[in-house]
């Protein structure tokens, strides 16, 4: 699939905020990395001051997704951008370019609330940044990688829980680590189209053989008023989320509110993923 794509950004955490990659970036591959070193430039300076000087060029506000434990919330953002010339770090390989040019787009909040941290992301970037909706642009890729964060935390603690397998021989364990992300996939898939938005075919995360049997439990699961029937569009992936939340694994009886049942769901460790 990749070898035929047009182009490739790589999005990434401090993690890969490595000098090399950057240096060593394929042709039709782009990068965006939260930026984590201050850096040496190439003229003079360092990378934070240099950004941190930049005039504010928007601002906008923006809904904040919920991490464990805490609630979603809206934050205002001040957005500055402009070009860097990274030097190239004494500790790297010298036959490495002596200077790479990047794009930086610095994402800071203005309104953060007390007590918690503001948010503050320095992201730098190969593909062109020079006017606001360019900006804008590499902050929603950004904002796409907790989508990953996600997808880990599935095959994890949040349902899959491959980190506790016992398997120790790593080719068994590459077999299963893969069969466990495709379900975290699927799950993933699952949970984004729960509420019909995505308007996705169920065929995206299970075969649609299985449909005759799933519109029969679907049946049994319904109550007997309009609120407790299945909302969705037959064979939906939105349907097929509305069975899975209703079904097998829940111990709320099928006439149960549309409250109940989100909350049963949330509760469910066999479906922990429903957040």
């Amino acid at each position: 699939m990749l070898s035929a794509a047009a182009g490739i950004t790589v999005v990434a955490d401090r993690e890969s905020d490595i000098y090399e990659q950057f240096a060593r970036r394929p042709e039709r591959v782009h990068l965006l990395t939260r930026a984590a070193q201050d850096r040496c430039l190439a003229e003079t300076g360092r990378l934070f001051a240099t950004i941190d000087a930049w005039p504010e060029q928007h601002r906008e506000t923006i809904v904040l997704p919920a991490p464990p434990g805490r609630r979603e919330r809206t934050a205002c953002l001040s957005l500055r951008f402009g070009t860097v010339s990274l030097r190239r770090p004494p500790t790297a390989d010298k036959d490495l370019a002596a200077n790479v040019d990047l794009f930086a787009v610095d994402v800071a909040a203005v309104d953060a609330p007390a007590g918690v941290e503001a948010l503050h992301w320095r992201l730098l970037a190969t593909h062109t940044v020079t006017t606001v909706a360019q900006a804008r642009q590499i902050v929603t890729w950004y904002r796409r990688r907790w989508i990953i964060e996600q997808v880990f935390r599935t095959l994890k603690s949040a349902a899959v829980q491959a980190d506790q397998s016992q398997v120790t021989e790593a080719r068994r364990f590459t077999k299963l680590a893969v069969v466990g992300l495709i379900s975290a996939v699927r799950i993933m898939q699952i949970v984004n189209a729960r509420d019909g938005r995505t308007g996705q075919s169920m065929a995206d995360a299970i075969d649609p053989v299985h449909t005759p049997a799933l519109t029969a439990l679907n049946a049994r699961l319904e109550g007997r008023t309009e609120k407790l029937k299945n909302p969705h569009p037959l064979a939906s992936l939105a349907w097929f989320g509305w069975i899975v939340a209703r079904g097998p694994g829940q111990s709320a009886p099928c006439d149960q509110s549309p409250h109940q049942a989100r909350r049963a769901t949330r509760a469910s460790p066999r479906l922990g993923w429903s957040r």
